[in-house]
């Protein structure tokens, strides 16, 4: 018989994956978070973690197993609180990347806070680890830029953002209405690290148009990305969505692919109450950034037409 207090051990072991920080967590001795561990692989029949050098991973049966004990950790929870008050309070997961937060899903987000009861808790995270909180169950849904099938999820399509050239209004390039990809020959750009996907998206590109150029930062997340370009250090390539700071223009590059966000959930968790409210105000407000970049690009100034090329 599975008991809810080695589920719930078991959950903030895998959380930490190790015992002394769990069990700190949970304010138990080590020896008595190693029993419950125990008896819950003993019960189930399978080993729920392995040892790798100094590490503590999950095998694939404990990932199984994690997402099994969230649930009915979330579910006992939100039992409880329909007793009390009629509904669930429980915090619903929300998995996105800093960017996709600040410029894409604030109006939903606003919309959910102010009329549910269940707080919200949003979860930044990078495309690899937003698939994993929402496989895992560590979130009940995700934001990305994922355009297609993947394995146990369901993915609904939520919008398609162009991809724009940040640059100072002072700058040459700026004077243009577009920008081709070999007017970047011998720019000095800011981008993500290697093995980001954006990094590789504009470096395979950019090949293809045989453009050199180079990094002048590596910088993770738009935000940090636009600042060095207002500090004069480079240009970058960002989503239409970013919102620029002052004295920045954006141009469209047209040969480079919209990248299309989508709103991600597990194909065999259930879809209800707050969580399937939250997923339909995301699909509802989808494009509204896109009337918000209107209204900053006409309050921005243009170029006269006289030094446009």
């Amino acid at each position: 018989m599975l008991h809810l207090d080695w589920l719930e051990a078991f959950t903030v072991f895998a959380e930490h994956l190790s015992f002394t920080h769990a069990a700190k967590a949970l304010h138990l001795s080590q020896p008595a978070l190693h029993v419950q561990i125990g008896k819950l692989g003993a019960e189930l029949g399978v080993p729920l973690y392995v040892r790798r050098g100094q590490r503590l991973e999950l095998t694939r049966d404990g990932q199984r197993v994690l997402v099994f004990a969230r649930e009915m950790g979330q579910r006992e929870r939100a039992f409880r609180d329909e007793l009390r008050v009629g509904e669930s309070l429980q915090p619903v997961a929300l998995a996105a990347g800093e960017g996709t937060f600040l410029y894409l899903l604030g109006p939903a987000i606003r919309a959910f806070t102010a009329a549910a009861r269940a707080p919200l808790r949003l979860l930044t995270r990078d495309l690899d680890a937003t698939l994993a909180a929402v496989r895992s169950g560590e979130a009940h849904l995700g934001v990305a830029p994922v355009d297609g099938a993947a394995p146990g999820l369901t993915i609904d399509r939520l919008t398609e953002v162009a991809q724009v050239l940040a640059i100072p209004a002072a700058h040459p390039l700026a004077r243009r209405r577009s920008i081709k990809l070999h007017d970047l020959e011998g720019a000095r750009l800011i981008v993500p690290p290697p093995g980001r996907p954006h990094r590789a998206a504009i470096t395979a590109a950019l090949l293809r148009a045989g453009v050199t150029w180079e990094p002048a930062v590596e910088a993770t997340g738009w935000e940090p990305m636009l600042h060095f370009v207002a500090l004069g250090v480079g240009i970058a390539i960002v989503n239409a969505c970013c919102r620029l700071p002052r004295g920045l223009v954006a141009r469209p590059v047209p040969e480079l692919p919209r990248r299309t966000y989508s709103v991600i959930r597990r194909s065999d968790a259930a879809l209800e109450g707050a969580t399937s409210e939250l997923r339909r105000l995301l699909l509802a407000h989808a494009t509204d950034w896109r009337s918000r970049s209107r209204k900053a690009a006409r309050a921005r100034p243009e170029q006269p037409a006289s030094e446009r090329r």
